[in-house]
């Protein structure tokens, strides 16, 4: 009877662990799947994307290519390069200032400390939309647009960002480590940035990914405050070449635009990825 009952244990066992990898595989297939169309759509003429669906690719990558990087209504190095300085920078600005927020929160003790963190956490509740429209307002009114910094300087105030910095910090950093590091004569900016950073690299990778990737699509503010065509980003590139008149209308270099925006995401996250993960599992858990 016992051998009988750890059969049918290991049995299920063994039936919970296939059912488990084939919606894994299927979730895989899903996300590899749309991406491989795109590839594939992005070697198609529009003509033949006309025709409908296909897995087979096309004979026309190179010549898409061309066409999109030589567009005359758009300037594809100049919007890839606006959209690398301003994800960069934001990615950078959110990530250190949010990192330097959460740990005088943590570390310091103030009067006002429970207060500061609630605040910050509440801000988070107010959709971007909101704050958005008075601070387009003030770039019109003070003549701020056309330019790329006007996009990234205020990511340096992202309670998203330092909610989770906050987390990290209480799951990973011990108080007597800053302790010990005042007593050995080390200088809070010293302990910061030799000490608490390293500790928090995983955490800074992680948001440096999801903020790089949220700056980089960003279509809304850009298109808002950006007019001019050598300030341009991707986003809006995009929307310019999908809304051109339908006579010239080609979805072969939309695609290709399209696998242009997403390679450099791709290159990021393939370089912070061993980060991302240690990240995500280490802020997952609160020591």
């Amino acid at each position: 009877m016992e051998k009988d009952a750890n059969k049918s244990a290991e049995l299920k066992l063994l039936i919970s662990r296939i059912l488990v990898y084939a919606i894994l595989i299927f979730l895989a297939f899903l996300c590899l799947f749309f991406f491989y169309l795109m590839i594939i759509n992005s070697s198609r003429s529009n003509a033949q994307l006309k025709t409908g669906f296909t897995i087979i690719p096309g004979g026309n990558f190179m010549k898409n290519f061309s066409n999109a990087w030589h567009d005359g209504s758009i300037n594809i190095p100049t919007g890839m390069k606006n959209s690398f300085i301003v994800a960069i920078c934001t990615a950078l600005l959110t990530t250190y200032f949010s990192a330097m927020t959460a740990y005088g929160v943590y570390v310091y003790n103030f009067k006002l400390k429970n207060f500061v963190h609630i605040f910050i956490l509440a801000i988070m509740m107010i959709p971007s939309q909101v704050s958005a429209v008075g601070f387009i307002q003030l770039a019109f009114k003070y003549n701020l647009t056309n330019k790329l910094w006007v996009l990234f300087v205020p990511s340096i105030a992202a309670p998203v960002v330092y909610f989770y910095m906050y987390q990290y910090l209480q799951a990973t950093l011990p108080l007597e480590m800053v302790e010990a590091a005042r007593i050995d004569g080390s200088s809070e900016f010293k302990i910061f940035n030799q000490i608490v950073l390293p500790i928090m690299k995983p955490a800074i990778a992680v948001q440096m990914i999801f903020s790089f990737v949220g700056s980089w699509n960003n279509y809304f503010m850009p298109s808002l405050l950006l007019n001019s065509a050598d300030k341009k980003t991707v986003p809006i590139m995009i929307a310019q070449l999908r809304s051109a008149d339908y006579s010239k209308f080609d979805m072969g270099k939309v695609y290709m635009l399209m696998l242009m925006a997403i390679l450099p995401v791709m290159i990021i996250y393939i370089i912070l990825s061993k980060s991302i993960i240690k990240g995500v599992t280490s802020g997952s858990v609160k020591g």
